[in-house]
């Protein structure tokens, strides 16, 4: 490769970094909802913001700065601390909104972090995906499904902001305050639902079935009444009297091995199911009695 060839590529890529950046800057915006630290949030549905639930340390009268300038109040209308997301609701409707990504996000590829934490303007920290995991237990007691980790520079104030890739779609929101010492993206299309339920209760609503459980082994002959390999369940040590799941036919001693038609090998994955609109809803529910699969049917409950 020559080296003005080589210089072309490495012009293209830049001038592609500084366009994610303007696109996506139109819907970043400043929100000062906490004492001498400022933060970000991303405009994503007419007159919403989503931005990191740690952030926020008053509920009313919230300043947000628009990208244009101009200057707005909003409301706390839900958080959520365990995924450590927040809506905000401001007085009018912003001018653009963010472009989710079509796609997840993938190990390797180049990602910007970006913040609006002052008045002064966007700004923006290059990285790659580094891992993308999950489950993973948070500080405020939750379990986040998926999380997206990078190696962009999370420089203060970009909590709530998003991670976009090159074109400036968002992959996910950026935040610090889910795990001591570490920076994570909460993928786009999990903090949209969250966000969605945050809109419309104003908490995220965690299901409730009423058994305590422990991981067991599933001998090979199950595996084959089961029709796929699968070498945990969950065992069923006891079954509250009248919950969903004893309302369902479930029984001490049963192995749940699905949930709505997904696998569950263990308990992280069983409480990552029960979290949203799952709550009072009837699901199918895969257990192995007695060496025999049977499927049931429980309308989940909600913890309170």
């Amino acid at each position: 490769m020559s080296k003005n060839n080589g210089n072309s590529l490495l012009s293209g890529l830049s001038d592609a970094m500084a366009d994610a950046v303007e696109t996506a800057g139109t819907a970043t915006v400043l929100v000062n909802a906490r004492r001498r630290f400022p933060a970000s949030g991303i405009a994503y549905d007419s007159d919403l913001i989503l931005t990191a639930s740690h952030v926020i340390e008053r509920e009313d009268d919230i300043p947000v700065l628009l990208p244009d300038g101009s200057k707005k109040s909003a409301k706390l209308i839900g958080r959520d601390p365990g995924s450590d997301l927040a809506v905000i609701r401001l007085g009018s409707s912003v001018a653009e909104l963010a472009e989710s990504a079509e796609g997840e996000a993938r190990v390797g590829q180049l990602v910007l972090a970006l913040g609006r934490p002052t008045p002064d303007g966007i700004q923006a920290s290059l990285g790659v995906v580094s891992a993308i995991g999950g489950p993973v237990y948070t500080r405020h007691g939750g379990l986040l499904e998926h999380h997206i980790r990078t190696d962009a520079i999370p420089y203060p104030g970009f909590s709530g902001g998003p991670l976009v890739d090159s074109s400036g779609r968002v992959l996910g929101m950026n935040t610090s305050g889910l795990t001591r010492g570490a920076s994570l993206a909460i993928p786009v299309g999990l903090a949209w639902k969250i966000a969605e339920s945050l809109a419309k209760h104003g908490s995220v609503r965690r299901g409730y079935l009423g058994i305590r459980s422990q991981p067991v082994e599933i001998p090979s002959s199950h595996q084959d009444t089961l029709g796929r390999q699968q070498e945990t369940g969950l065992l069923l040590v006891s079954v509250e009297k009248g919950s969903p799941a004893e309302k369902g036919g479930l029984m001490v001693g049963d192995i749940l091995t699905g949930f709505a038609g997904q696998p569950i090998s263990e308990s992280d994955e069983l409480f990552a199911r029960l979290a949203g609109e799952v709550v009072g809803q009837p699901v199918k529910v895969e257990v192995l009695r007695g060496g025999h699969l049977q499927e049931d049917t429980v309308t989940i409950g909600e913890r309170k």
